[in-house]
C-alpha cells in the first residue's frame, strides 16, 4: 500500500478518534493533570487520493529549567490498529518533531514502555536517540512502570 503521511494541528479538546494500546490503560487520573496543556494533531494518510484520520499525537511542555531555552516538548502517538506495523508512526513521529523544531523547541523528547519494542523501533526510524531508563517513573492502571526515554535534538 503506497500511502502519504501528513499532520495537522486541531484543539486540544477535538474528538480524536481511540485507539486500544495496553499501554493506555491509566486507571484513576490526578486532577492535577488535568490543567496540563497538552497539544495534539491529527495523523492522516492519503490512499486511493482520500485523506483518511489513522491516529493522533499530542505533544506536552517539560521543563528542565526556569529559561525557555529549558523547555522541552515530550510528544505521544495512537495508531489505530489496522495502521500499525507500516511506518505511519515513524513518519508522523519525524514530522512532529520537525514541526516543533521549527516552533523553536530544541529539544523533542518521546517516552515509552521498555516492553514497546514496535514504538522503539519506530522512534529510532523517525532520528530519535535512546538516552536510558526512567525506572518506576509511570504509573498505570496496573503498576508502576519503566519506561525508555527517546529525544530527537534540533
Amino acid at each position: 500500500m503506497a500511502f502519504e503521511v501528513r499532520i495537522r494541528e486541531v484543539a486540544s479538546d477535538f474528538p480524536v478518534q481511540q485507539s486500544k494500546s495496553e499501554y493506555d490503560d491509566w486507571g484513576l487520573k490526578s486532577p492535577e493533570a488535568a490543567d496540563m496543556e497538552i497539544s495534539r494533531w491529527l495523523i492522516e494518510v492519503s490512499i486511493d487520493n482520500a485523506w483518511h484520520e489513522v491516529g493522533n499525537l499530542s505533544a506536552h511542555a517539560v521543563w528542565y529549567g526556569p529559561t525557555q531555552g529549558s523547555k522541552a516538548m515530550n510528544i505521544g502517538i495512537s495508531i489505530l490498529e489496522d495502521y500499525r506495523g507500516k511506518g505511519i508512526g515513524s513518519i508522523a513521529q519525524k514530522l512532529l518533531a520537525q514541526e516543533l523544531h521549527q516552533r523553536g523547541y530544541v529539544r523533542v523528547e518521546a517516552s515509552t514502555d521498555i516492553s514497546n519494542i514496535p514504538e522503539q523501533r519506530a522512534l529510532q526510524r523517525a532520528g530519535f536517540n535512546y538516552e536510558g531508563t526512567l525506572r518506576r517513573a509511570q504509573a498505570r492502571a496496573d503498576g508502576l512502570h519503566d519506561l525508555q526515554v527517546w529525544s530527537h535534538l534540533s
